[in-house]
């Protein structure tokens, strides 16, 4: 078999790109269905995805791709409404160094002073040393530091200080004081969009548009031929291709390699797991505003959790947990009923269920990796390798195949300036 574009996984980006392609690809998918982790389930009443994706579309093009397919009706558009559950009695406005204020009065003043009394410096070794030069010592050790270290399982001193780029909410001391009276989130998706029916809606106006049989689910590539252009799968057939783009995550990808230096990089290349639980329950929450909540606290297993329900005005209180761990850590079926038992206590300890309230449907999902970790040494080399392959006709894409942290939408379009840029070759 022989393709121009062979593509490997069907996540959003490379149904993306094969959207641009519009014939002679070929897309190569391990798992029995396309999406990635763009996956929806919808049933028994609740909707839920494999983690809360929502969209903030910024360009216009994706915009009008998606929303002119739907119908109006069954697109969800919200301010969001997100909060810092900052201990069981108080709620805090995320981003929590913009709104400091709502904080007990003496913790306040600890936060104003050291904010005014923090050492800040022109570049800054780590993501943490980062967090006390711009933030001073109380806003980071109340909330930045302990919620960044659940969620991405790992020393922040190993993180680059720029490891979340834009998606950081950072704040300087006129934006933070100015909030005190004129309240306002300066963190990027402060709206969003979300099908009714889930995620997915829009990864099946993406996989309507391509032709079923240039896509290969169930079938893994297992080792990649640089010099000859051959792809092989785990059912022995063999594929020729000019250009190679992958999506599937770095670390597996370099794996396909013949080549040490690359399963070397692979071995550097660090990530957290995260451990999704989706619930539902027979009854409402009395919490019926909020879309998301961050969780510092170290007490709790969980960093972040959603509501459904909040966000589709349903009559049934409909969430997603998250848990981050590192990315060594074995998650076994015993450890995910340990957290979900552990997950329904938090719950109620926090009061968010109540005794009353019935579990009637849940799955489990792992995500592996989840959040990748940017580190300014192996960073460098990941581009360089990029370079390299590169002048194989090989590129890969996405927040996984790219390594880096980006948006679904950063993924669309990384996937059309790659067509684009191939096509004028």
């Amino acid at each position: 078999m022989r393709v121009k574009y062979l593509l490997i996984g069907a996540g959003i980006s490379n149904l993306t790109f094969a959207n641009y392609a519009k014939e002679d690809y070929l897309i190569v998918e391990k798992d029995n269905k396309v999406g990635g982790y763009c996956r929806t389930t919808e049933r028994n009443g609740f909707v839920w995805d494999y983690a809360g994706h929502f969209f903030h579309f910024k360009t216009e093009e994706f915009k009008k791709k998606f929303l002119d397919k739907v119908p109006k009706d069954e697109i969800v558009t919200q301010d969001k409404c997100t909060k810092i559950l900052y201990d069981k009695n108080l709620l805090i406005d995320y981003p929590f160094q913009t709104n400091i204020h709502q904080l007990e009065k003496e913790e306040f003043i600890d936060c104003l002073y050291d904010l005014f009394n923090k050492e800040e410096k022109e570049k800054y070794d780590s993501f943490l040393e980062m967090l006390y030069g711009k933030f001073g010592k109380s806003i980071t050790e109340k909330f930045l530091k302990p919620y960044n270290e659940k969620l991405y399982a790992i020393d922040l001193r190993k993180l680059d200080e720029d490891a979340m780029g834009r998606f950081f909410p950072y704040a300087d001391k006129e934006q933070i004081i100015n909030n005190m009276r004129n309240s306002k989130d300066i963190s990027y998706n402060n709206s969003f969009l979300y099908p009714k029916h889930g995620a997915e809606t829009f990864i099946k106006i993406l996989h309507d548009n391509l032709d079923e049989k240039n896509i290969m689910l169930n079938t893994k590539i297992v080792s990649i031929d640089l010099k000859n252009k051959i792809a092989t799968t785990d059912k022995g057939d063999n594929i020729e291709y000019e250009y190679l783009v992958n999506s599937s995550p770095l670390n597996q990808f370099l794996e396909l390699f013949d080549n040490q230096e690359l399963h070397s990089l692979k071995d550097e290349l660090s990530y957290n797991q995260v451990l999704v639980f989706n619930l539902g329950f027979d009854k409402k929450s009395k919490l019926q505003k909020e879309h998301w909540m961050y969780i510092p606290s170290k007490e709790c297993n969980y960093y972040r959790i959603g509501f459904y329900d909040n966000i589709l005005s349903a009559d049934k209180l409909s969430m997603y947990i998250e848990i981050g761990y590192d990315k060594d850590t074995v998650i076994t079926e015993e450890e995910i009923e340990k957290q979900l038992k552990l997950t329904l206590e938090n719950l109620e300890k926090q009061e968010i269920i109540d005794k009353d309230m019935k579990l009637i449907d849940h799955e489990s999902i792992i995500m592996s990796p989840a959040y990748v970790h940017i580190e300014n040494n192996t960073d460098k080399k990941v581009r360089e390798t990029f370079e390299k392959l590169s002048e194989d006709n090989i590129y890969s894409i996405g927040r996984y195949g790219a390594w880096t942290y980006c948006s679904m939408e950063d993924c669309m379009l990384q996937a059309k300036e790659l067509f684009e840029k191939i096509s004028q070759k």
